[in-house]
């Protein structure tokens, strides 16, 4: 099912506006974006588990003492995950997104964790599975990574965002890899949003529930209603975040707002939610500009 018509326009104001702003102040919106990395890691990580809180992986990318013991694994994946979004915000502009790029994502991600399956699709005998789902043979993964990519380049006719969510949720239905499916996945659906000029998204731990929901609607039925809302709402709160910084807004914690305007934050919570109000997430902290 696609976006709705009414939520395309949205995106499409709110991007122009984006863009406009943006002219100028691309040392502003770097220094946003290199903000959001230890974020936009922490969260990724902690879908799949992870034990790290923000605050240690921050620590982690910044070099610096940790207070507990964490495990080495966890500190190289926060380390390559965050080269990752590096590379993928570097070489965005020169290379177009296939099956050489997303084996090379994969290689960094696994580096120095598994060397034996970094880098590499499942191979024979090799099977995984997402609670009860079984995901595809590893004899057909090549030949469905090629269908997809070839599907996401060749339809033009759909919105951008209809394609990247569908891309997205067949990728993780494929499941192509021994391990890292989830975290790579999500970083090409960032490489997409570059390249198009959008900012990145952050999904989010918290969010985690809906998002396995959007996978087992898409690999029940086909359907993508929950995933289009995810992504959807992703989109616009990255927008509205870059906006309210670019247009030199006081930036405040909607509890601060509520209360210095006397109104409802239950109210204000749940319009950010829904974003009908230009509200966004830092460290998980619900901010607005004014």
């Amino acid at each position: 099912m696609a976006i709705p018509r009414i939520f395309q326009k949205r995106i499409e104001q709110l991007k122009q506006r984006y863009d406009l702003l943006a002219r100028g102040k691309e040392s502003l919106v770097q220094i946003i974006d290199e903000a959001e990395i230890a974020e936009s890691v922490y969260n990724s990580n902690a879908i799949e588990n992870s034990t790290l809180s923000l605050k240690e992986t921050e620590k982690i990318l910044l070099e610096t003492e940790v207070a507990r013991n964490i495990s080495l694994r966890e500190v190289f994946e926060a380390k390559n995950l965050a080269r990752v979004m590096e590379y993928v915000k570097a070489k965005v502009r020169e290379k177009e997104m296939d099956k050489e790029l997303i084996l090379f994502l994969h290689k960094i991600l696994l580096s120095g964790i598994n060397g034996k399956i970094a880098g590499r699709f499942r191979e024979k005998n090799e099977y995984v599975r997402i609670g009860s789902f079984i995901a595809s043979a590893p004899e057909q993964i090549d030949r469905m990574v090629d269908a997809m990519l070839l599907e996401y380049k060749s339809v033009v006719t759909s919105f951008f965002l209809d394609k990247i969510v569908r891309f997205h949720l067949e990728f993780e239905t494929i499941h192509p890899f021994i391990d890292g499916n989830g975290r790579i996945g999500r970083v090409l659906v960032n490489y997409q949003l570059l390249q198009l000029g959008f900012p990145q998204i952050i999904i989010r731990d918290k969010e985690k529930q809906k998002y396995y929901q959007s996978f087992q609607e898409y690999r029940d039925d086909k359907k993508t209603v929950k995933g289009d809302r995810i992504f959807f709402l992703a989109l616009l709160e990255s927008m509205h975040k870059r906006v309210s910084y670019l247009e030199g807004k006081t930036i405040v914690t909607v509890s601060d707002y509520a209360k210095k305007n006397n109104l409802s934050l239950r109210s204000l919570l749940n319009s950010a939610k829904r974003q009908t109000i230009p509200a966004f997430r830092e460290k998980g902290i619900w901010k607005i500009g004014f």
